[in-house]
């Protein structure tokens, strides 16, 4: 019986290559959110437009993304790892008991359009902050770069998550996909006009 992981890559791994991985199963999750946001991150559901979230729905989404980083938690190979993970499901928390009006978490589109960190340009040692899965030991593996001010890399299937429901770099917590305002150049009336005085 093919793994998920196998199914999703299009390949066949002999079963002396199949070690027990760390990635946990989001798929109770991504139906769950697939019913309060379209991909593209809007909030109307595809099936009722007219419809919103309800908190409770919304909660539901937050507990189910806590629960797979509390998988991750039981089995942290570091205390780093184990802290890190901590502070993720802290932050999930707020969510759950006090649940947003709206989801900010970025769309499929911003995900899918996330800069793609080349294999070749991976050290041995660099590994997911989230899993803690090497990144090399994966033959497919699929690195993003975060457009944060710390450029962190992440597995996408393990930040994904997090994204379309948060919104944030799951490091800094800076906010991503916002657009940045830009402040309308307002003319100064006592600046002198210039091109009269060019033919005086």
């Amino acid at each position: 019986m093919a793994t998920q992981y196998e199914v999703e890559h299009n390949v066949e791994l002999a079963s002396e290559e199949r070690r027990p991985g760390r990635r946990v199963d989001m798929a109770s999750f991504f139906a769950l959110l697939n019913t309060l946001s379209e991909p593209s991150g809007t909030q109307t559901p595809h099936n009722n437009p007219h419809a919103t979230p309800t908190p409770v729905d919304t909660a539901d989404l937050f507990r189910l993304l806590q629960d797979q980083l509390r998988t991750l938690y039981t089995t942290a190979p570091t205390d780093d790892n184990r802290a890190f993970l901590e502070q993720m499901m802290l932050a999930v928390d707020d969510d759950i008991y006090d649940p947003p009006a709206t989801l900010r978490g970025v769309g499929q589109d911003f995900v899918d359009a996330l800069d793609r960190v080349p294999r070749r340009t991976l050290r041995r040692d660099d590994d997911c902050a989230i899993c803690k899965i090497p990144y090399l030991e994966d033959e497919w593996c699929l690195v993003v770069e975060l457009p944060c001010k710390g450029r962190h890399r992440f597995d996408l299937e393990c930040v994904g998550p997090w994204l379309r429901s948060k919104g944030t770099c799951p490091m800094c917590r800076q906010e991503l996909g916002v657009a940045k305002k830009h402040q309308p150049v307002v003319p100064d009336d006592d600046e002198e006009d210039f091109s009269d005085m060019m033919y005086a």
